[in-house]
C-alpha cells in the first residue's frame, strides 16, 4: 500500500526536500503541498492523504488550527497528523494532542526517522518522544485541564488492567514497554490499549495521553530540577 502524505509547511525548500524524499520512496507519494494552514486543511479535503506532515508556525492559518479542524471534519477521519516541532522549545505540544495529533517529529530528524514515522502514523499509531511526553507532563502540571463531560463515566467501565496500561502509555511506553512491565504479551498489551480507546472514544492512541492526565489517572510528580523523568529507551516511541 503506498502511504499518500500531504506536506504543509510555509518554508518551500523543506517542502521540496521532503517530496524528494518521500516520492524516492518505494511505499510513499506526495500528493500536495501547502504553504500555510487554511491551504492544507483545503488540499486535505481535495486529496484525503493518510498523513498530513503539519508544520505549527505558518501564516494565515497556523498548523494548531489547521490539525484541530481536520480532526473535527467527519469527512476527513481517516486522515492522520504528524506535526513538525522542537520538542524542548516548543510549547505547544499539549495544545497539539488536544487538537487531534497523531503524534511530534523534531525538524532535525534524520531521513530514516521521518520515514518510520509516517509509516507508523499511517497504521493508526501514536508517536511520543520521550521529550515531547516529558514536555506535555509539565504543561499539565502547571495548568491542568478539566476532564470533558462524559469521560469520568467512560473511565468507569475501564477495567483495571485498561486503566493500567492507558497510565502506561501516558508515559511514553511502547507496546513492547508495556507488555515487560505488565509480564503479557505485546499483542495483549496492544489489544487493552484498543480496547480503552474504544471505550473511552479516543480518536487514535495519542488522545489517551490527553485523558489520562486530564482526568487524573495520571498524576506525575513534578521532575526535581536537575532530575529529569525517567524515559523508555530510544529518540522516538510508537505508542
Amino acid at each position: 500500500m503506498t502511504i499518500r502524505v500531504l506536506l504543509a509547511d510555509d518554508q518551500a525548500l523543506l517542502r521540496g526536500t521532503f517530496r524528494m524524499l518521500f516520492d524516492s520512496t518505494e511505499d510513499m507519494e506526495t500528493v500536495g503541498e501547502a504553504s500555510d494552514g487554511r491551504q492544507a486543511l483545503e488540499l486535505a479535503r481535495a486529496h484525503r492523504p493518510d498523513v498530513v506532515l503539519m508544520d505549527i508556525r505558518m501564516p494565515e492559518m497556523d498548523g494548531l488550527e489547521a490539525t484541530r479542524l481536520i480532526s473535527e471534519s467527519e469527512d476527513l477521519t481517516e486522515v492522520k497528523v504528524l506535526i513538525l516541532t522542537t520538542f524542548e522549545d516548543d510549547e505547544h505540544v499539549a495544545d497539539a494532542l488536544r487538537a487531534g495529533a497523531s503524534g511530534f517529529l523534531g525538524k532535525g530528524a534524520r531521513p530514516e526517522e521521518l520515514l518510520d514515522a509516517v509509516r507508523t502514523i499511517a497504521a493508526g499509531e501514536a508517536l511520543l518522544s520521550p521529550s515531547a511526553t516529558r514536555a506535555l507532563i509539565r504543561r499539565f502540571l502547571a495548568q491542568p485541564d478539566p476532564c470533558p463531560a462524559g469521560v469520568h463515566e467512560r473511565l468507569e467501565c475501564l477495567t483495571p488492567r485498561e486503566r493500567d496500561v492507558v497510565g502506561l502509555v501516558a508515559l511514553g511506553l511502547s507496546n513492547d514497554d508495556i507488555a515487560e512491565h505488565l509480564f503479557v504479551s505485546p499483542l495483549t498489551a496492544k489489544t487493552h490499549v484498543n480496547r480503552a480507546m474504544t471505550k473511552l472514544a479516543a480518536r487514535d492512541r495519542a488522545q489517551l495521553v490527553v485523558i489520562a492526565y486530564q482526568c487524573g489517572l495520571v498524576s506525575p510528580a513534578p521532575e526535581s530540577e536537575g532530575s529529569p523523568a525517567p524515559e523508555p529507551e530510544g529518540s522516538q516511541t510508537s505508542v
